[in-house]
């Protein structure tokens, strides 16, 4: 490959759409009418290896793997010790790569647990609060619940020094009770959460009957803030941190406040690249690392016009306050229920009501300090 980058960020999706569970609320299941070859979606280990080796290529000083679902650990252990296995047969001298999994938790033991703090794998489990709230949603195809095997997993993993972090899915039930789902996450004795909007189509681009609305997000967030002041200051909240980096004039580390879409791709299990996992759709299908180098692709008119239309704002936003925190929000919001790109996010007064809370709760700490 002719074209490189000081870095790279891959989400990785081996097993396409498969998945143990069934959760109510799950978008990605319905990918698989993508892929009607099959209705076991694996990746090959030649797409393995040429996805691995044209990334490593490219991201020349950082290659950083995130692999996700479905749900990743249907693929084996096995195949992970493949991964590390083709990635260390590409390393360069000075070059670091990283992997993450996301991961529902249900299907490790101690073997995974070893093999993934022996490589440095940072662990994402999803829990969407105490079992009540998480098993509400989460459940397995014969329906039980899935909280006591996530929780066990987490506690497991901790055991054994694996880093772990936390993401929970904010539904119209769990919005109800952040303290309860504040509360439940830290007694994990996890220190890392992330906190994901759930808003999908339902009948007529009305939201699903499991999405969050807007008002009960944006108290959500604000009583969540809250908490999270008070507790000791070791905890991490990706919104939150993002927020504390823009209002002391940082960068922000994630794409949704960012003026541009981007910073990773996503490839499927047959090796096809997309722009992002809310995007995994004909329309933006990019290519295929097994026709077409990666190079090539990262570099693509079509994965450009995909990162600038974010920038195509409304009115509504160029005249908000609120805009050098979100550049608009995530477009996925934007056109979830029928809308454009270049509308206001379904969020948008969520994320308004957030900010100004948090600003002005800053602000009054700042003044009587």
């Amino acid at each position: 490959m002719s074209s490189q980058a000081s870095t790279i960020s891959v989400l990785v999706k081996p097993a396409g759409p498969d998945c143990n569970l069934r959760c109510t609320y799950c978008f990605y299941r319905q990918k698989a009418g993508m892929f009607p070859e099959s209705k076991l979606h694996r990746m090959s280990e030649s797409t393995l290896e040429n996805l691995i080796a044209q990334a490593m290529d490219y991201g020349s000083d950082l290659a950083m793997f995130s692999w996700q679902g479905g749900e990743p650990t249907l693929m084996g252990l096995e195949f992970f010790k493949k991964v590390v296995k083709i990635q260390g047969r590409h390393l360069r001298p000075a070059q670091v790569v990283s992997n993450a999994l996301q991961t529902n938790g249900t299907l490790l033991d101690r073997q995974w647990a070893k093999f993934l703090r022996e490589h440095a794998f940072l662990v994402g489990v999803s829990l969407d609060g105490p079992k009540s709230l998480h098993d509400h949603y989460r459940r397995d195809g014969n329906g039980k619940g899935t909280y006591d095997r996530a929780l066990q997993t987490i506690r497991m993993l901790m055991e054994e020094g694996v880093e772990v972090n936390i993401l929970t899915l904010v539904n119209d039930q769990n919005v109800q009770h952040p303290d309860s789902v504040y509360q439940a996450l830290c007694a994990t004795g996890v220190k890392w959460f992330q906190f994901v909007p759930c808003v999908e189509p339902g009948p007529k681009h009305s939201p699903a009957f499991y999405s969050v609305n807007p008002e009960m997000y944006g108290d959500f967030l604000c009583r969540l803030f809250d908490l999270w002041l008070d507790s000791p200051m070791d905890i991490s909240i990706r919104d939150f941190d993002d927020f504390m980096l823009i209002r002391q004039g940082h960068v922000s580390t994630t794409c949704t406040t960012k003026p541009y879409c981007g910073g990773y791709v996503v490839v499927e299990h047959t090796g096809d690249v997309f722009p992002c996992d809310f995007f995994v759709l004909p329309r933006w299908r990019l290519g295929n690392v097994n026709e077409t180098p990666l190079s090539e692709l990262l570099v693509s008119d079509k994965l450009r016009e995909f990162g600038e239309q974010k920038a195509k704002l409304s009115d509504h936003c160029h005249e908000c306050p609120w805009l050098p925190y979100c550049y608009g929000g995530c477009c996925k919001y934007r056109i979830i229920l029928g809308g454009s790109t270049s509308e206001p996010t379904y969020l948008c007064s969520a994320y308004q009501r957030f900010y100004s809370h948090a600003t002005s709760v800053l602000d009054e700490i700042s003044s009587s300090g």
